[in-house]
């Protein structure tokens, strides 16, 4: 995949196909969106783009605001890849581009930046100045600009749209199976191990500590049934997110227990995707009734991954956090 830092500069790619969007997640919804703009691409014999930005706008316009994301940037760059778009270009989102109205956007980057002859978009799209273009008018405008533009149903499961904001809601109340429905995949963070108090070692369960990016979705705080693919493996898991109330409160980790194995795993990095919710956080009174609730809970787990499909087809592929080639 070709990755194009602003607009194009250099000759175009035959008869572009694009979509728009931050693509935060790569749900169900962009899924649809995405291979839909690709098998267009090929019965027109053109080209497959994704236009995104970077920063996201809200660093721009609201820049006190904190946001979270369920995807790295170079995490996203590479589920494109994967999902077979031809050309990514990741326009510098600023004031200015954010001051243009919906006939300059459509001029300046749509049709005499980008070439664009067909536009797939959501029907809820909206561009410009203020948000203040919606589809119908840049179905008008795109004639006007001689491309089509091609407004795209919004998936929906159990009667509710799929979108980004449903998944954050639904993480943040650690109801990870709905976010898998919605995503298509479990939910996963990737990290490198760091040091640890040693007090899993301790109750005997050690487990790899992970210190997940403040701008990342974090699922409740509680324990959860996990797949974490570690050193070339896929490996079934019991993981914690929390603070350890139980003992002097500390710093939130995500904290990961692998079954059956004894592995030193300091400054590795390893995925860790989220299969079930088992229960909330809880202060207990000793050690003793925390080490009894942790087996109780790894029985669980164990349980759970057991009727989970745990083979490679049922597992996201790893990331190997691509590379792209910058044009």
């Amino acid at each position: 995949m070709k990755v194009i830092r602003n607009l194009p500069t250099l000759t175009r790619a035959p008869h572009p196909v694009l979509t728009i969007g931050n693509f935060d997640g790569q749900h169900l919804g962009h899924q649809a969106l995405l291979t839909a703009v690709v098998e267009m691409a090929k019965c027109q014999q053109g080209t497959s783009m994704v236009l995104t930005f970077s920063p996201h706008p809200s660093k721009v316009l609201a820049p006190g605001k904190a946001l979270q994301f369920l995807t790295l940037a170079e995490e996203k760059v590479e589920f494109f890849e994967k999902l077979g778009v031809a050309e990514l270009v990741i326009l510098e989102f600023s004031r200015q581009l954010a001051s243009l109205t919906p006939e300059e956007f459509t001029a300046k980057v749509l049709r005499d930046g980008v070439g664009v002859r067909d536009l797939l978009i959501g029907e809820n799209f909206v561009f410009g100045k203020g948000r203040s273009g919606n589809v119908q008018d840049l179905i008008k405008l795109g004639a006007e600009a001689n491309f089509h533009v091609h407004p795209i149903a919004p998936v929906k499961i159990d009667g509710d749209v799929v979108s980004s904001t449903r998944i954050r809601k639904l993480l943040q109340a650690g109801q990870v199976k709905a976010a898998t429905q919605c995503l298509g995949r479990p939910y996963r963070l990737s990290e490198q191990v760091i040091p640890g108090e040693n007090r899993g070692t301790q109750l005997g369960w050690p487990t790899a500590n992970l210190r997940i990016a403040p701008q990342r979705v974090i699922p409740a705080d509680g324990i959860y049934a996990t797949m974490a693919y570690v050193q070339g493996e896929w490996l079934p898991s019991v993981s914690y997110i929390g603070s350890r109330p139980t003992f002097v409160e500390g710093e939130r980790l995500l904290e990961v227990h692998l079954f059956d194995q004894d592995r030193s795993l300091y400054g590795e990095r390893i995925q860790v995707s989220f299969i079930d919710f088992i229960r909330g956080d809880k202060q207990f009174p000793n050690a003793d009734e925390l080490r009894r609730q942790i087996e109780h809970d790894a029985t669980q787990a164990r349980t759970i991954l057991q009727k989970w499909n745990t083979g490679l087809s049922q597992n996201p592929e790893p990331l190997s956090f691509y590379t792209p080639t910058l044009h």
